[in-house]
């Protein structure tokens, strides 16, 4: 008779690792990183934006070299969850911030929209790379984004800001690995310690 049963009383099938459950919800990391990422709610994600937006907002007074941090969270939602977060919200984000700052209406608005389509456009192939080469990828659309912000306000009048402006973009850029890696946090799942289940 054939035998049908390996040592220990079990089918050869039953020592095969099973699909964890958390699999078909599970998103991998880019390239280079193993681990899974848990599905993102969507609370989290609305709550950075207007974190970010509220940053933005302070009454602080703003430098031509300061960072857009409104304009990397928007890119890294865009870039990693282009169903939720897309050119229309870019647009309407740019919106309030040219209400608040009393910029040209429609500069930011314009920017932002910008930002959205071409992080869309590359956010597949962007996540195969690890988090420094995206953020030398992100760079030109920073640099792109200021530059059509600039001359949206030098077409209506405004005054130049300063060769300082040179150095958002590249602040912006710098952003990028640790809002990553602040974003992505919650998302982590823990390392699973069964041995018969790796993942």
């Amino acid at each position: 008779a054939t035998r049908t049963r390996a040592r220990g009383g079990l089918s050869p099938c039953a020592e095969r690792p099973q699909p964890d459950t958390y699999g078909a919800h599970a998103m991998i990391m880019p390239r280079g990183s193993d681990q899974l990422l848990l599905p993102v709610n969507p609370l989290f994600v609305a709550a950075t934006l207007a974190a970010a937006l509220l940053i933005e907002m302070l009454p602080v007074g703003r430098h031509p070299g300061s960072p857009d941090l409104l304009a990397v969270v928007l890119v890294f939602w865009i870039v990693h969850q282009p169903q939720r977060v897309g050119v229309g919200l870019g647009f309407l984000f740019g919106l309030l911030t040219d209400v608040h700052s009393g910029a040209v209406l429609g500069q930011h608005a314009l920017a932002y929209s910008m930002l959205g389509y071409f992080a869309i456009m590359i956010h597949r192939r962007l996540l195969w790379f690890p988090v420094v080469e995206q953020a030398l990828q992100i760079l030109p659309l920073f640099v792109a984004a200021h530059a059509v912000s600039l001359l949206a306000r030098l077409a209506s009048g405004g005054m130049f800001p300063g060769w300082w402006l040179l150095v958002a973009p590249v602040a912006e850029a710098l952003l990028w690995p640790l809002v990553s890696w602040l974003l992505l946090a919650p998302q982590r799942r823990p390392p699973d310690p069964d041995e018969n289940r790796p993942l």
